[in-house]
């Protein structure tokens, strides 16, 4: 992150990518540490993106500053390979590292996230930290737990998360178009459903 300009609750930020930078247009998306910004402005091997007030309520990147790596993705091209899972860049909520501990070659974090996200994790299930994809490991009633590989570790901001630390969560979006459908489906069902003591159809 080489700059951060912040206005009430809007944020510009300018980010230095690199050889990723190369050939962006304004327009286009990019994920920052899970948030889908848009490309305000593009230069060499740096862009430019706005948050407005609603990405800046409902994500970490307000916790941004100068210097601060950050996870970032440009959008998988149709002929690409979908290594993890379908991930949107559009944050379900905000959770905070709790606890971190090494485990032989794994690194695992403890998150506490909110009812509304942990309604969606399943053990074994998908879950994106900062726009990671990762497997879930474990879900409590409070916070779910996730491992990582070193190689996850080293390339990520993931590696250097601490106890304390927010991070934005996005659940698997096809979880979340299930439950859609199940309870617009169910809801449908027992409207049509014969009311207590009313009279059926005749034989």
């Amino acid at each position: 992150m080489r700059a951060v300009e912040r206005s009430g609750r809007t944020l510009r930020l300018a980010i230095s990518a690199g050889s990723l930078a190369a050939g962006l247009a304004v327009g286009e998306s990019v994920a920052v540490n899970g948030v889908c910004l848009t490309v305000t402005k593009a230069n060499g091997g740096e862009f430019w993106a706005d948050v407005m007030p609603e990405t800046f309520d409902r994500t970490a990147l307000a916790r941004l500053r100068p210097g601060e790596p950050v996870n970032l993705e440009r959008p998988l091209s149709p002929s690409g390979r979908l290594g993890g899972h379908l991930v949107q860049g559009h944050v379900d909520g905000v959770g905070t590292v709790t606890a971190v501990r090494e485990e032989e070659n794994a690194r695992i974090l403890s998150i506490r996230a909110p009812a509304g996200v942990l309604r969606y994790l399943v053990p074994k299930g998908s879950v994106a930290v900062d726009g990671v994809s990762l497997t879930v490991v474990d879900v409590a009633s409070d916070h779910f737990t996730v491992s990582l590989i070193p190689h996850t570790a080293a390339v990520t901001t993931l590696g250097r998360r601490r106890p304390g630390d927010p991070v934005n969560l996005e659940v698997d979006v096809i979880a979340k178009y299930v439950e859609r459908f199940v309870s617009l489906h169910l809801g449908a069902a027992e409207g049509r459903s014969t009311p207590r003591g009313a009279a059926g159809p005749a034989d």
